[in-house]
């Protein structure tokens, strides 16, 4: 650490300098201490009443829903044949029209009950699996570094296939060993001493979940391993340019893409992830904002889109830090476009980790609408909501959520109870669109890929709904000649990229990330995915689909380095293939020797 200046506070040197942050400030980053010993601290600090009562809000009860769900439908089966082969008389068939009824009509609502279980516990604790054991033989088997992109791709498609194999063998063993325990049929007399129904219940969950693991998970990495594997352009990202030369270039929509600027509360903060290891403050991102207005007013820049963690844990004070500074730029702030990143929405505590955030508390919901707010504000005139009911692009944002507004300032200010009409509204302002100008024009479609977290160890994790999916194909079908940006926080798939720890490939990308993949494909041509998350630029493809991922121009530097990103022309599609030029790379220079001391 510099020495600082005597008259820093225009007093006598402190024995430890405030403006220097100490250990406290290291406690909690990755890149300070192992993902070991971050665990053991987890398992010493959370708190097992919470735990518990998550456990069971998360996973206990799916799983007896799921398990109680064949012995429900053979108790009500087994009334209605019984009606039927005692049926005499207009009573009986009156009383057999009555149970039918009201079976179809339960069967209906516990079907629903069964498949929102079933994809609970799927994102929860299935597919992970198979992540997890891909991601490490990846990081095992990782060829040497001057291994050719071919080479890699084929070590990915292999790996991606014994993971399958071996999460199938696994989830197989599960099978066999909770299958005596089983029970599929139940009367209603069974029905009536419940608790005697808990352990077969939990054993067919169990083998529910299991075999569709041993069974998906082969599909996966059959699948995983057949597909375009990622490869990265090698002629798009442009190492020449600085902050103080920038060049003309190929005309097109032009998009200086940003992310990860983890806006800290205080003057002298520190990054949760980078402890001392990161700048201080938001010094870096005043400096990104002032390069940024001087390339616009040199080359007009089309779009500012930040793919998410504009705050470092989603506090008031960091969006208010967040919007002040941008609003200080009104020529960059009506260009600007921002999404929600797993720090703005899915951080418990900044100070510990190990804090458990129950699936019923108003926590994550206060985050989410301020993180709404932010969106509002920002580009509330401009975003337009996708209208489910409909299938068409529905009202601005601002229009959609004028409505709620006093709801969400009541809630912000007194939050005491989890609000389902608050989550709904969370869910229905994904996706966002802003449609092309022109029919042959570049349109945007703004995702919320992060993942349902109630744990600060977990808050990295992305998933892509379904739902969503199916909108933004909806959308793109509705412009055909257009180009799209789709633009998401949590990178697709993990790239072909040599890592220094296991911890930066599992727990970060799309849990269904090669699942969307393989949803994009019919409209690669027309699509260019630009994200954030992993701090590090990449720029690709898989197949025809163009992948883009930012740096972040603050993290894992220190004050006096200098950090970059990148600002790329896009360019509709042309031989029916969206056009990407090379990316103009912009320096934003570190603090001098003197405002780094």
């Amino acid at each position: 650490m510099s020495e600082r200046s005597p008259d820093r506070f225009g007093l006598g040197r402190p024995l430890i300098d405030p403006s220097c942050g100490d250990s406290e400030d290291d406690a909690l980053s990755t890149k300070k201490r192992k993902l070991s010993a971050l665990a053991g601290s987890l398992l010493a600090e959370i708190s097992l009443t919470k735990f518990l009562t998550a456990w069971i809000l998360l996973i206990g009860l799916p799983s007896l829903s799921l398990g109680l769900a064949p012995m429900v439908a053979s108790a009500w089966l087994a009334t209605v044949s019984n009606k039927v082969a005692s049926l005499s008389g207009i009573s009986s068939l009156v009383m057999l029209i009555v149970v039918a009824a009201i079976g179809l009509f339960g069967l209906r609502h516990l079907t629903r009950l069964v498949e929102s279980t079933f994809w609970a516990l799927h994102s929860l604790a299935v597919q992970p699996v198979y992540v997890l054991i891909r991601e490490v033989l990846a990081q095992v088997t990782e060829v040497e570094a001057g291994a050719s992109e071919e080479q890699r791709g084929r070590q990915r498609a292999m790996t991606a296939a014994a993971a399958g194999i071996i999460t199938c063998v696994i989830a197989a063993f599960f099978v066999a060993f909770v299958w005596p325990f089983t029970r599929w049929s139940a009367s209603w007399a069974d029905l009536r001493t419940p608790l005697q129904l808990v352990a077969p219940a939990l054993a067919n969950a169990v083998a529910i979940v299991s075999s569709y693991l041993a069974a998906a998970s082969l599909l996966w990495g059959i699948s995983d391993a057949a597909m375009d594997q990622p490869m990265p352009f090698a002629d798009l990202a442009d190492t020449g340019q600085s902050s103080g030369a920038i060049s003309k270039r190929t005309a097109g929509f032009r998009v200086a893409h940003l992310s990860d600027v983890h806006v800290v509360g205080e003057r002298y903060g520190f990054r949760i992830e980078s402890g001392r290891a990161g700048p201080r403050g938001n010094e870096r991102l005043d400096r990104l904002l002032e390069v940024l207005a001087s390339v616009h007013s040199k080359e007009p820049i089309d779009v500012v889109l930040l793919t998410g963690d504009m705050t470092d844990a989603g506090r008031l004070s960091e969006w208010a830090e967040f919007l002040e500074r941008l609003s200080a730029n009104p020529m960059l702030a009506e260009r600007t476009l921002i999404l929600p990143g797993n720090h703005d929405v899915n951080v418990v505590d900044r100070s510990n980790p190990a804090r458990l955030e129950l699936p019923t508390s108003p926590g994550k919901q206060l985050r989410q609408m301020r993180t709404l707010s932010a969106m509002v504000s920002v580009q509330g005139d401009r975003a337009h909501v996708f209208d489910r009911n409909t299938t068409d692009i529905g009202p601005t944002l601002a229009e959609w959520i004028e409505p709620h507004r006093q709801t969400i300032a009541q809630f912000s200010d007194s939050a005491r109870h989890y609000s389902t009409g608050l989550a709904d509204l969370w869910i229905g302002a994904f996706p966002q669109v802003i449609a092309p100008s022109e029919p042959d024009g570049i349109g945007i479609v703004i995702l919320n890929s992060n993942a349902v977290s109630n744990f600060s160890f977990t808050n990295a994790l992305g998933l892509v709904p379904a739902e969503d999916v199916s909108a933004l194909r909806c959308i793109v079908s509705k412009f055909p000649r257009a180009g799209w940006i789709v633009a998401m926080h949590h990178h697709l798939i993990e790239y072909p990229m040599p890592v220094s720890e296991i911890s930066e490939r599992v727990g970060t990308a799309l849990i269904n990330g090669t699942w969307f993949v393989r949803q994009l494909k019919p409209l690669a041509d027309r699509i260019v995915v630009m994200h954030g998350h992993r701090h590090k630029d990449w720029m690709g493809r898989v197949g025809k689909l163009k992948i883009i991922s930012a740096p972040s121009p603050v993290m894992g530097v220190l004050d006096a380095d200098p950090t970059y990103f990148y600002i790329h022309s896009i360019k509709t599609p042309m031989n029916a293939e969206l056009h990407l030029a090379p990316a103009q790379k912009v320096i934003i220079k570190g603090a001098s020797a003197t405002e780094a001391a």
